[in-house]
């Protein structure tokens, strides 16, 4: 059970990074604003159509599922950032949130460690040899702290409701925060069919396979190990990045990728430890 929740987490990363790099891809004809708007409205179309959620019934509801979709909405903060970053550079620095959110459940000496390191592969990349743009580094800093706000909004969902159903919402409620930027950004082009046909792609691939994977998978194993395994994020958003993008990284990178991922599988195995500790 716990190899196939595994494969399910690793199918998830895989997925994910690969629609973002074919994402990148659709900036040319799309911008990556556009990029965005497509994502998400074609990803709510397929997450309603296929849990069919019926709409919020109290102001308590209506606003977790409007917080989870400002959540998912700033995380797409990734894709701005992709227009200056290499794809595995912008994932390194997303994946901080997450580390940062769980180092503040955890004071230990491992968790010092880790901080440290991530800290380490921040500079390398604004560093000498890393060349990252500030503005790239702050979008993607900013989708980060996203992520993190999405992965406290989920426990949330989770206990209070079922949480696929609330995802689709949030996804569609993210979707209509984007959506007049998209069209500002591109306009008709979003509606020529080449670009659709891409867009249903990144969306499909980024975005539903990623979601549904993810929920299938904690059905399965713990989300200490679900963590993890989505710590690897960086690394296959680099590979990918090289296959899909011919995007090549410099030695400083490449260690900087290294340091974070180290970072997020201490951090999220720390934290989990010490919330154990505490409970006992």
């Amino acid at each position: 059970m716990v190899g196939r929740g595994a494969l399910l987490v690793l199918g998830s990363v895989v997925s994910v990074q690969v629609g973002q790099a074919i994402g990148k891809h659709l900036f040319a004809d799309a911008g990556a604003l556009g990029t965005v708007a497509l994502r998400l409205g074609i990803a709510a179309i397929v997450l309603l159509g296929w849990h069919r959620p019926a709409l919020p019934s109290t102001r308590k509801e209506f606003a977790l599922v409007a917080a989870f979709g400002a959540a998912i909405a700033g995380m797409n903060l990734i894709y701005p950032a992709l227009t200056t970053l290499p794809l595995g550079v912008a994932t390194t620095l997303q994946l901080l949130g997450p580390i940062l959110l769980a180092l503040l459940t955890s004071r230990g000496l491992a968790e010092v460690g880790a901080a440290g390191f991530a800290g380490f592969g921040v500079w390398l990349f604004h560093g000498p040899g890393g060349g990252a743009p500030f503005a790239g580094i702050a979008f993607a800093l900013a989708s980060g702290a996203s992520m993190a706000a999405y992965l406290l909004l989920s426990r949330t969902a989770g206990r209070r409701s079922e949480t696929a159903l609330t995802l689709s919402l949030a996804v569609a409620f993210a979707a209509i925060l984007w959506l007049p930027a998209g069209i500002a950004q591109s306009g008709a082009a979003l509606l020529a069919p080449e670009v659709l046909l891409v867009g249903a792609l990144v969306a499909v691939l980024s975005a539903v396979v990623p979601y549904s994977l993810d929920l299938a998978a904690l059905r399965r194993i713990p989300p200490r190990t679900v963590g993890v395994l989505e710590s690897l994020e960086p690394a296959v958003g680099a590979i990918a990045g090289l296959v899909v993008l011919s995007e090549v990284l410099s030695a400083p990178q490449w260690v900087a990728i290294t340091c974070v991922c180290t970072a997020g599988v201490v951090a999220v195995t720390g934290s989990r430890e010490a919330r154990s500790r505490s409970a006992a």
